[in-house]
């Protein structure tokens, strides 16, 4: 009896131990102590007042941070905030005087065209006239990673001016927010990477469009394989690193805007070791 309970004890003890064993450690997830506000705004005018002239419309949606422990890297990332959104002009201003400034800029830019929408009706008796002068903007952003000391966001940007069609836009930031700088690929990848993550660009992107060769990507919209290469504009998480490319940059505008994801483990060869994202990386 003594025997079979030993036997059992141990049999316990050796699976205890196995198990153990195999346990893999896994990165753990932090979310930053990081609050933000937004603010909103949807504006319009019409031409000299008038509401049967065209008009103008601007959307706007602007998240921000309001609140971080460690206070200078919270007024340096609210100043990128605003300079990515609005330019650097705005830099200085807290994100209420920003959006303020620019949503009137906007306005009174608009504004300054009612002479030539005049001139032009009077000029004119097509119905294009009104397509001409009927603008629009739209802009807002996205937290699209908050975790691990890093913040990354994307700012979506689309007008309208006249013409054929209105343009689109997508650019994303990622931040340190132990220095409250934007990083870069040079804070990423190892010397002399832009060959290699060229490539891989390439092919996932020849993947994505089903064509075998890069070279039948002409064949889909997309301009030169060889005008494909990493662009700044990317954003992180814990899976890998995703690029973006927008209308005309490699591709014709009815392509629209290209995302390519980069799994770590492809590209953990071309990672420097003391890279701020090193932690999202399983060993």
């Amino acid at each position: 009896m003594e025997n079979n309970m030993f036997n059992r004890l141990f049999v316990l003890l050796l699976i205890s131990v196995l198990m153990t064993g195999c346990r893999h450690d896994k990165k753990m997830s932090v979310t930053n102590k990081i609050e933000f506000d937004s603010i909103s705004v949807n504006e319009t005018y019409h031409m000299m007042g008038k509401p049967d002239n065209p008009n103008c419309n601007l959307q706007l949606k602007f998240i921000y941070p309001v609140k971080f422990d460690n206070k200078e890297v919270l007024r340096a990332i609210q100043k990128q905030f605003v300079s990515a959104h609005m330019g650097e002009m705005y830099e200085e201003l807290s994100p209420e005087e920003a959006v303020q400034k620019y949503t009137n800029i906007y306005l009174d830019d608009y504004k300054s065209l009612e002479k030539d929408f005049k001139e032009e009706t009077e000029r004119s008796h097509s119905d294009h006239v009104t397509s001409w002068f009927s603008y629009y903007e739209i802009f807002s952003n996205e937290i699209k990673y908050n975790m691990n000391d890093l913040l990354c966001y994307s700012i979506y940007f689309e007008n309208y001016t006249g013409g054929a069609h209105g343009a689109h836009s997508l650019v994303n930031y990622v931040l340190n927010l132990k220095t409250g700088e934007v990083m870069t690929e040079k804070d990423i990848f190892v010397e002399d990477f832009q060959d290699a993550i060229a490539q891989m660009l390439v092919d996932k992107i020849a993947g994505q469009n089903e064509v075998e060769n890069a070279k039948e990507l002409e064949n889909v919209g997309f301009f030169s394989a060889d005008e494909i290469f990493p662009n700044s504009n990317f954003l992180v998480d814990e899976e890998g690193i995703t690029y973006y490319f927008n209308e005309y940059e490699i591709a014709a505008y009815v392509v629209g805007i290209t995302s390519v994801k980069l799994p770590y483990g492809e590209i953990r060869h071309l990672l420097r070791k003391d890279s701020p994202i090193s932690k999202l990386i399983s060993d």
